[in-house]
């Protein structure tokens, strides 16, 4: 007999622990990721240490960004289970890198990758990188407005560099004054020549306007193109086909030319004195000039001896007086065994470069890096794709911004352009949307001042907090284009979640607001229906979600006295009626208490069977009357017996 009894407790407990975890499940569910872990780490307590249990733990504080907590659940579930989701080891690591843990997070980046060297793992692998290729392809949360510049033609059009005022650029058109015309036979267009015009600067569009052809001193009857201009407008340097002193092209043994840097001076409005910088060679490129933001170190491509790819990007210190230090490769970061071409450096001295060698949406795409000093390898930080869209699955380089004017341009060969290269100019802009509403009360429909109101992302984690105001009034802003989630609380009342979906319409204002049920109404705490399954008395998962908002309120009001009462329909006979719904009515008492609540709160926990019927269904006419009308009668109330 009493190993009996010791096995119906073990039942008991077992089922009590379910639907426990069940309850807080539903929490998650709901983003009320502070009761969820309340409820899991109680359930850790009474010895529920599952993978469920452990890693939704991680997942409470992950999302709530309490990096030291999610760290510590996660580390449980990754010890302990061999076999574990490989989504939650990455967690895990995200964690511990926030948190410093480098070299244990590195452990673990480890066996991630030892993870995912099976057959599933290299499926995993193939998903992450189409993940990758979405997230650069991808558009959303990008708010750029770009399109083609005018001046492009059916032929080609790249390099775009303004100075001044005045916007520098390689055609091969032959329009405007001068330009060669002479017929370049790799692709039966003209040889480019180096243009320039004033550049207007519109609330949409940018346009070039006067547009000239540079003097015959910098455009010869061959190659010109990528101009690079120092601070004081004074100095010019350029890119050109290798020219002997007849001026005519000149070959190496195989029949190969190579490009070189030239440096022109400004005497008045004209580009002249043009000088060959003296770390050109006859046997092999260079090209592509950029200036470092203090005009102290010239940056070039080259495919020069030594190099780790097709063309790499080097650095030259500028010592002035014509003179140059010697030409240094920026290393693995920047270069690879693929392409690098088309240096430049921003105001504020950021890197851009384009490259086929890095992870690319396709052929050259453009790509970003922050340097301090050149010869200091650690000082030059990962490169990072623009990703859409500045790149695509063509050819995009030259990338030029103007921060002043917040406007900038990019040259590229896309199927939507007019020619074989062509400028695009782009202009960032923020597109923002406000959430905005009322918290009421839903009985009374009455605005609810200092409200607690929580906007989470897509993902469930919180992004801010607010109170409502005076008038029961919040407001959030936002990005376009995403999903949110707003929840508002307050004490004794029900929490409303709502789902906002914002547009890509800059500045509109999604309403939503927030209605709040009270849960204390006339002296008696009111919940949705407990429901028990027919013929039991165990409090079900569902109904223990119900009662937790008993247990809160009680816990709000630590003097508070309730007593318990429970209903029947009219349906079974009276005895057997009052039977039950006693024991429903303690089964409710014993959950409230062991919860926390202590046993003298709660006067009474009485069963009333179908004596204290709120309709028409008494027992004559329980035949006639539908579901919705029994379950009327069908209640637990709790009725508050004291002022609190």
């Amino acid at each position: 007999m009493k190993t009996k009894v010791i096995l119906i407790l073990l039942v008991l407990c077992n089922t009590m622990l379910f639907a426990q975890v069940k309850v807080a499940d539903n929490y998650f569910r709901d983003y009320a990721y502070i009761k969820a872990s309340e409820l899991y780490e109680s359930a850790v307590k009474k010895g529920d240490s599952s993978e469920h249990v452990l890693t939704r733990l991680g997942d409470c504080y992950y999302n709530n960004s309490n990096s030291e907590k999610a760290a510590m659940w996660y580390g449980k579930a990754v010890n302990k289970y061999e076999k574990i989701n490989p989504e939650f080891i990455y967690k895990y690591i995200q964690s511990l890198r926030s948190l410093g843990e480098y070299e244990n997070a590195n452990t673990w980046i480890t066996k991630f990758k030892e993870l995912q060297t099976s057959d599933k793992r290299a499926e995993d692998f193939e998903i992450m990188d189409l993940a990758k290729y979405k997230e650069l392809s991808s558009t959303e949360g990008k708010y750029v407005k770009f399109s083609a510049l005018g001046i492009n033609t059916e032929f080609s059009e790249f390099g775009g560099y303004v100075h001044d005022g005045s916007f520098y650029y390689a055609s091969t058109k032959v329009t405007g004054e001068g330009g060669s015309g002479k017929i370049y036979k790799w692709n039966e267009e003209p040889y480019l020549d180096i243009f320039s015009g004033t550049i207007e600067y519109g609330e949409e569009e940018v346009t070039i306007e006067d547009i000239k052809a540079l003097s015959e001193d910098v455009n010869s009857e061959f190659h010109e193109a990528t101009v690079a201009i120092t601070n004081d407008g004074k100095t010019m340097y350029f890119t050109r086909d290798n020219i002997n002193h007849r001026k005519k092209i000149s070959y190496d043994d195989e029949g190969t030319s190579y490009l070189k840097i030239y440096k022109a001076t400004k005497s008045g409005e004209k580009w002249g004195n043009i000088v060959e910088l003296p770390f050109n060679d006859k046997v092999y490129s260079t090209g592509h000039p950029a200036l470092s933001a203090d005009n102290k170190t010239l940056y070039f491509v080259s495919d020069r001896e030594g190099g780790l790819g097709s063309t790499d990007i080097y650095s030259v210190e500028i010592k002035g007086s014509g003179a140059y230090g010697t030409p240094e490769n920026l290393g693995a970061k920047i270069n690879t065994p693929g392409r690098e071409m088309f240096p430049y450096v921003a105001k504020d001295s950021t890197f851009y470069f384009s490259s086929d060698g890095h992870i690319s949406l396709g052929l050259l795409d453009i790509f970003k890096s922050n340097m301090i000093k050149v010869t200091d390898k650690d000082s030059i930080t990962d490169p990072q794709n623009l990703g859409a869209p500045f790149n695509s699955r063509f050819d995009d380089f030259a990338f030029f911004i103007d921060s002043d004017k917040d406007r900038g341009f990019l040259s590229s060969n896309r199927e939507e352009g007019s020619g074989s290269d062509d400028i695009y100019q782009f202009g960032s802009y923020q597109c923002k949307q406000v959430i905005k509403g009322v918290v009421r009360d839903k009985t009374t429909l009455l605005p609810i001042p200092e409200a607690k109101v929580k906007l989470l992302d897509e993902t469930g984690k919180e992004l801010e907090e607010i109170i409502s105001d005076e008038n029961g009034e919040y407001e959030f802003e936002v990005e376009c284009e995403k999903k949110y989630t707003v929840i508002g609380s307050k004490l004794d009342y029900r929490d409303d979640i709502q789902e906002v979906e914002t547009t890509d319409v800059p500045e509109e204002e999604q309403v939503q607001d927030l209605l709040l049920t009270p849960f204390i109404v006339n002296n008696e705490i009111v919940i949705n229906p407990i429901f028990f399954d027919y013929d039991k008395s165990n409090i079900r998962p569902d109904a223990a979600y119900e009662l937790e908002n008993i247990v809160t309120v009680m816990k709000n009001h630590p003097k508070m006295h309730i007593k318990v009462e429970s209903h029947t329909d009219s349906r079974g006979k009276d005895e057997y009626n009052m039977k039950l719904s006693d024991k429903r009515a303690k089964s409710t008492r014993d959950y409230i208490i062991s919860r926390g609540i202590t046993s003298d709160r709660i006067d009474s926990a009485i069963g009333f069977g179908e004596s204290q019927l709120v309709n028409r269904c008494d027992n004559a006419h329980r035949k006639i009357c539908s579901e919705e009308e029994h379950q009327e009668n069908r209640r637990s109330k709790f009725i508050i017996t004291n002022e609190y």
